[in-house]
C-alpha cells in the first residue's frame, strides 16, 4: 500500500478535480454560461467536492477529515442533481449527461468507501494508506 502524503495523492481528489474540469468545459462550451445562477451553482458545487477533500485532509485527523469527506460527498450529490437541470434545460446531450452522471456516482461511491475505511482504520493523522 502506498502512503498518502498530500491530498493530491488521493484518487478521490484526482477524480473530483477531473469532474470539476469537465463541468467547467460544459460551462464554457454551451449556453449554460448565460444562465448565471445555474452556472454558478454547478461550478461551485463541483469545486466544493475537491476543495472539501483537500481541506479535510489538511486538518490532520480522521474525525475532521471524515466530516469534510461527508460534505464533499453531499456536494457531489448536489452536482449530480444540478446536472439533471442542465440536461432538462437542453444545455447538454443525453450522452454527455449520462457520462457526467456516472462520474458523480462513481466518485460518490469512492468517497463513501474512503469514509468507511477511515472509520475502521487504526491510522490517525496526516499519513494515510490507500
Amino acid at each position: 500500500m502506498a502512503s498518502v502524503k498530500t491530498f493530491e495523492d488521493l484518487e478521490i481528489w484526482q477524480l473530483s478535480r477531473a469532474l470539476c474540469k469537465d463541468i467547467y468545459d460544459v460551462i464554457e462550451s454551451t449556453n449554460l454560461k448565460n444562465n448565471f445562477k445555474l452556472c454558478n451553482q454547478i461550478d461551485s458545487s463541483s469545486g466544493s467536492v475537491m476543495d472539501n477533500i483537500a481541506e479535510g485532509f489538511e486538518k490532520n485527523g480522521n474525525r475532521e477529515f471524515i466530516q469534510f469527506l461527508s460534505i464533499a460527498k453531499a456536494s457531489c450529490g448536489e452536482t449530480r442533481s444540478q446536472l439533471y437541470r442542465v440536461f432538462d434545460r437542453n444545455f447538454i446531450s443525453e450522452e454527455k449527461f449520462e457520462t457526467l452522471r456516472e462520474q458523480t456516482e462513481v466518485l460518490s461511491r469512492k468517497i463513501g468507501s474512503f469514509i468507511k475505511y477511515l472509520n475502521i482504520t487504526d491510522l490517525k493523522g496526516t499519513k494515510y494508506k490507500t
